[in-house]
């Protein structure tokens, strides 16, 4: 599990309770019952981490893989260098 994945799955557990075995890469927001508002909360918290603008890029529907390769983009980006 690279970098990012384990930080998005330390915000669910650590922040929102979310059981660790039920997080997995194809896990959706919904899957793991985030509600509307802690799908908000969850999209703020990463942005105040990666300072970063994930706008709906973290809906309820995507996937936690999804979500992954969305902000490893966004921190290329931001950092200046060129996706492979």
């Amino acid at each position: 599990m690279d970098d990012v994945l384990q930080h998005l799955v330390t915000v669910l557990t650590d922040k929102f309770d979310v059981p660790a075995d039920a997080v997995r890469p194809d896990s959706t927001l919904t899957d793991l019952d985030l509600d509307s508002l802690a799908v908000v909360e969850f999209a703020v918290t990463l942005q105040e981490d990666w300072h970063i603008d994930l706008a709906d890029d973290a809906a309820a529907e995507v996937t936690l893989d999804e979500l992954a390769g969305t902000v490893r983009g966004l921190l290329r980006e931001q950092s200046g260098t060129v996706a492979p």
